[in-house]
């Protein structure tokens, strides 16, 4: 049963950005079996995945084992409607190279799809976006260490886009071309991708997995392959590779969708049986274990260290109790001890938290378990230091630590953690009949890579609740001590100055011994929402009317809220709530950028009312809560995912906040340093530059997005993020939108007690509504920025304005075809024709709530000398577009997508959260739902050349950031 944090991130459901007004089809597309579906080796009552466990079987799953080694699962799942999710597991990644493969499990991924016995050379991304599959998100592949997964999500199938897209992807698998010319063809492409890996973080991954895997293949395995072996790579060698590990021994098929199982078992049956390997079966290579060194203390087994010296780069240690992998007998039982030491740890990761909190000598530091690519089964300890005081900071955590392991927790810090679970779990099984197919496909995937079996989210709970009574300090103290006995321990220290750690001193540090410290336990008992002061004197709504679409209706408080309420109960137990506020990035000042930096990692934690961070965490152990916040253009966004039980306590943390809000300075000081350490590392490749500049130059220079520098952070003071951050609160409308799952009534009734007994708000100054956001003037050459990072890595941007506001909407949503006919050309023109770059791609934005502000803009990461190829391919596209727009084919491979992604979507009340925010106050937001599936269905190539006359056909505003010491040679652009 795959382990509770990974089941944990599985189980998340999707935000569906969906469409609304369809034309009427049938969503009851399921395809049945047929007399002739006669799965000969479908194996119901000897399901493979559960052999030797007493795990219960998740009879929704149909196993079969074929004659010659392939494994299936096939599961039948209507979410959404009438798709297909396909995955191609081949357990061999780059593991299982030899030193003169390595890359090829990489390489042969692409190869794959290049040329195949069903497709021709390139037809395979573009067949499957006439299906409607949209490349990267439904129709990808991943290669890791352990394995090779080929993914289709397939919307709208029948039984003949089941049946052929099954064929042609068994085809791709079992029967690539690799030919000498196909490998001219993804050996540079997978170069380029290899170069926009590299960089410091590149280095850093290589050079801490060769420590924490030493002796071991893992640790100098990276499936990106070296540059070597890649351009020494044969069509001779790498079928040889294919020949060795693309067996039928070596496959798992799954197959999840809206048909019946034996409709589906059948179809995979048919197009893997007749599989044969070429050759003897060749077993996988020993991953080898990790050892102590000879000499090592038994009692502290110190094995291999490193300080890794990057410029830029945030100081951070990592420490690791390293053991063997082992292949378990994954049983309930088993499951049961996994659980007491996830508690555990979540009781050491509280404590830590506290102890950041509350000033220590680090600015964040965790503990989790991990079993990482069938090598090792590691404890993993985490931090970074405030300051370069390392080993006081690595002394406070082991001293955190250390406490843990001495002395039993109290019973309330394991009933905080107790709680927290059992929501989750509950929330797994309220949501499990909505969990959409294509995660139900990946669970499978992931269970067969750590080798364990796969349970119901109800079999997760009743295991969970089935050991409460061992949740007692005692046996939390047992489990929690286990992960942190191990073989060996293994260190990595990353530096951003050079000298001011040693492998000796980092060593030292280590084998010291270190002294229990219990400062950060934390013994307090749970507060009551009772308890807590009101909002203000409850006020029943002067209006409620539907908007006159789907069933919404609209909330009017005597003090100027507004309340947009959808109840559906397609998703059981599940509540959205949104509150929009204020005037977003308009409302801040010139000299406010710092503050606004600030605002979305300090301002939730700063406090509401009486109840300061560690306040909050008790307060919602036991419920599902939220508080996400976001800035964005015209307003400011609070959002928390929920249940209707849980709904006032939620929107009264929001009213809360608007209302009492609390200016602890602690958050600040942390959220400070966060930004002090992270800031040098923006210059250290073009990534970091992009990041740090590109929104302010797209804005003209607008000092609002200008990222502080560390001098200015420095100035930041606690009370002056409250003065900034209680006006803003203070200001502007409030828009309440609760979707989902509710009592309409009574969720009417706690916004009443909440948001409707707020005090009357300060409108937003006319001044700062009226504010707009400027766009760079065209330039002739390029603006350069550099970064001082490795010398063939650089990147370009090309950027045309558009516009802004809800009336454009309709001509926002044809943008964004636009932009992805754009992307594809360029895609094809820089990727698949030159091997120039791995993915550039073309962005478009339309904010709605503010006039101006929205952009087109192509972006790629490239090698210097390459700029200019970017610039002259970007530009003749939008100009090509601009004259003759796109050819049919291109805007229907565009379409289709954008058509089936809206109509299997639709089942999601996020949709429709998404297009009516802002509908409270904002009549366009009504007007124009009704359109949006004829928006795209209905798209032109007229309208595209129209749109890209309007905007792409005055030349654009470029970018380029390129290594230091290349600036006066930086190639010019067109």
């Amino acid at each position: 049963m795959t382990i509770i944090t990974r089941a944990l991130r599985v189980f998340v459901p999707i935000a569906l950005f969906l469409p609304v007004a369809a034309p009427a089809q049938a969503q009851n597309c399921v395809i049945r079996a047929t007399e002739a579906d006669q799965p000969q080796y479908a194996r119901p009552d000897d399901p493979w995945i559960y052999r030797g466990t007493d795990i219960p079987v998740d009879e929704q799953w149909l196993f079969g084992e074929m004659p010659n080694g392939v494994r299936y699962a096939v599961r039948q799942n209507d979410v959404p409607p009438c798709q297909i999710s396909l995955r191609v597991r081949i357990d061999a990644g780059s593991l299982h190279e030899e030193d003169s493969e390595r890359g090829f499990a990489h390489l042969l991924e692409h190869l794959v799809f290049r040329e195949s016995a069903t497709f021709g050379p390139g037809e395979a991304i573009s067949h499957f976006q006439r299906l409607g599959a949209s490349f990267g998100y439904d129709t990808n592949a991943t290669t890791s260490p352990t394995a090779t997964t080929f993914n289709l999500n397939l919307p709208n199938a029948n039984r003949t886009t089941l049946d052929d897209s099954v064929r042609r992807f068994a085809g791709m698998v079992i029967s690539p071309t690799l030919s000498a010319e196909n490998l001219v063809q993804d050996v540079p492409i997978v170069l380029s991708e290899r170069r926009e890996q590299a960089g410091p973080q590149r280095r850093v991954a290589d050079a801490t997995t060769a420590v924490f895997f030493a002796g071991q293949r893992l640790a100098e395995r990276s499936p990106i392959g070296t540059v070597e072996t890649l351009q020494g790579a044969t069509a001779e060698a790498v079928q040889a590779f294919h020949r060795r590990w693309y067996r039928p021994e070596n496959a798992v098929v799954v197959l999840v969708g809206d048909a019946e199982p034996r409709a589906l078992a059948a179809v995979v049956e048919r197009h893997f049986a007749d599989w044969q390997g070429n050759g003897p079966f060749v077993p996988a290579p020993d991953f080898g274990d990790p050892v102590a060194p000879d000499g090592a203390n038994p009692n502290n087994p110190v094995g291999e260290v490193d300080v890794i010296v990057e410029p830029g780069q945030p100081r951070a240690v990592t420490y690791a109790i390293m053991r063997p992998w082992v292949e378990v007998i994954d049983n309930l039982e088993y499951n049961r001890r996994n659980l007491l030491g996830e508690v555990g740890l979540a009781v050491v990761n509280r404590r830590l938290e506290n102890r950041a909190r509350a000033g220590g000598s680090f600015l964040f530091a965790g503990v989790g378990r991990d079993k990482i690519s069938r090598s090792v089964d590691g404890t993993f300890v985490t931090y970074a230091p405030l300051t370069d005081d390392w080993e006081t900071a690595l002394d406070d955590v082991r001293s955190v630590i250390a406490d843990a392991l001495s002395q039993p927790p109290a019973q309330s810090e394991i009933d905080q953690a107790v709680a927290q679970y059992d929501v989750a779990f509950v929330d797994m099984v309220e949501q499990s009949r909505i969990q959409a197919g294509s995660q139900l496909a990946d669970q499978i995937v992931q269970a067969v890579d750590i080798r364990e079996a796969v349970a119901s989210p109800e079999t997760f709970l009743e295991v969970f609740r089935s050991i409460s009574s061992r949740f007692t300090p005692e046996d939390v103290l047992a489990a929690t001590q286990e992960l942190f006995e191990g073989d060996v321990i293994r260190s990595v220290m990353l530096s951003p100055t050079p000298g001011e750690a040693t492998e000796a001193e980092l060593r030292n540090a280590l084998e010291t011994t270190v002294i229990a410290n219990g400062v950060a336990r934390d013994n307090a008992e749970a507060i009551n929402f009772a308890d807590l002061p009101a909002i203000g004197a409850p006020a029943m709504p002067t209006a409620r009317e539907p908007i006159g679409l789907l069933g919404v209706e609209r909330v009017t408080f005597p003090n100027g809220v507004r309340a947009l309420l959808m109840d559906r109960d397609n998703e059981p137990g599940r509540v959205t709530v949104r509150v929009r506020f204020g005037a977003g990035w308009q409302a801040f000042e010139d000299d406010e950028a710092i503050y606004a930096e600030l605002g979305p990692i300090a301002l939730v934690n700063s406090g509401i009312g009486p109840l300061d961070q560690n306040d909050l965490d008790r307060i919602a152990a036991d419920r599902k809560l939220g508080f996400d916040f976001e800035i964005d253009n015209g307003t400011f966004i609070f959002q928390g995912l929920t249940r209707q039980e849980d709904l006032e306590e939620q929107l009264y943390l929001f009213a809360a906040k608007l209302s009492m809000p609390s200016w602890d300075a602690n958050p600040v000081e942390r959220a400070k340093a966060s930004a002090l350490i992270a800031y040098d590392s923006y210059g250290r490749d073009p990534n970091g530059i992009l990041n740090r500049d590109l929104d302010y130059l797209l804005r003209g220079e607008d000092p609002r997005f200008r990222t502080p520098t560390p001098a200015e952070m420095q100035g930041a003071t606690p009370a002056g993020f409250r003065e900034v951050w209680e006006r803003l609160l203070a200001q502007g409308d409030v828009e309440v939108a609760v979707f989902g799952d509710i009592d309409p009534d009574a969720t009417i009734a706690a916004l009443s007690r909440t948001f409707g007994a707020m005090a009357p708000r300060q409108p937003v100054p006319a001044e700062i509504a009226a504010r707009g956001v400027s766009f760079p003037a065209a330039n002739a050459q390029p603006r350069v920025l550099t970064h001082r990072g490795d010398d063939d890595q650089a990147a370009a941007v090309i950027a045309w304005p558009l516009g802004g506001g809800s009336e454009g909407i309709a001509r926002s949503r044809k943008l964004e075809l636009l932009s992805q006919i754009f992307s594809n050309r360029l895609l094809d023109g820089l990727r698949e024709r030159a091997g120039a770059a791995y993915s550039p791609f073309v962005s478009s934005s339309w904010p709605l709530d503010v006039d101006s502000g929205g952009v087109m803009f192509a972006l790629v990461q490239i090698e210097p000398t390459l700029i200019p190829a970017f610039f002259d391919e970007a530009q003749s596209i939008a100009i090509d577009l601009a004259t003759n727009g796109p050819t049919p084919d291109e805007l229907e491979r565009v379409v289709e997508p954008a058509r089936q992604y809206l109509l299997r979507a639709q089942t999601g009340h996020t949709f429709w959260l998404n297009q009516l925010q802002g509908a409270a106050f904002d009549a366009n937001r009504i007007a124009y739902l009704p359109t949006i599936y004829t928006d795209y269905d209905e798209a032109t190539v007229e309208e595209m050349q129209a749109l890209a006359a309007q905007y792409l056909a005055q030349p654009g505003w470029q970018l380029q950031v390129v290594p230091d010491g290349t600036a006066s040679q930086a190639p010019a652009g067109r």
